[in-house]
């Protein structure tokens, strides 16, 4: 039986302060100077993670736009058993993985020593913000149930540019 998700409430509509908060924490991230393919990679890992539907949609549509292959997208779940990605982003995945999950081991000091060999301290930091961002806003689109498929990324891309 398909279990089809009913959009609950417009948050956006009903609090744009809300958003624009989110967006803040967003625009920090993205600029941060850390590589964009990296960003959404560590977005749609967060995103498989927490299960939300809505953003897995937008970062493999996302990612797509920027030139991302569809082996590395579907291993992105499996990212340890794969050779597709490089040490930089192993090093933000584990991270992703980590921070997203921060109540089972509360980011481990060897997750901590790998990202630190591949981020600087200001990248870290940025990258720990995207991560932060992506599970804000997964939190979002789950809870109000964000309708699933929607997203087009060159709409948004030119809602950015405004």
């Amino acid at each position: 039986m398909t279990k089809t998700m009913q959009p609950r409430l417009e948050y956006g509509k009903l609090a744009p302060e809300a958003v624009q908060a989110m967006a803040a924490v967003e625009r920090y991230a993205r600029n941060s100077g850390l590589e964009t393919r990296l960003l959404e990679l560590v977005r749609l890992r967060a995103s498989q993670i927490n299960g939300c539907a809505y953003c897995v949609d937008m970062h493999t549509k996302d990612a797509r736009v920027l030139g991302e292959t569809e082996q590395r997208l579907y291993a992105v779940a499996v990212w340890e058993e794969t050779p597709f990605f490089t040490e930089r982003e192993r090093a933000a995945l584990a991270w992703t993985e980590a921070v997203t999950l921060v109540s089972h081991d509360h980011v481990p000091d060897s997750v901590y020593e790998i990202a630190r060999r591949e981020f600087s301290e200001k990248e870290l930091i940025g990258l720990t913000m995207a991560v932060i961002a992506i599970n804000g806003w997964n939190r979002l689109a789950v809870s109000f149930r964000a309708a699933v498929g929607s997203y087009q990324p060159a709409a948004q891309k030119a809602a950015r540019e405004k």
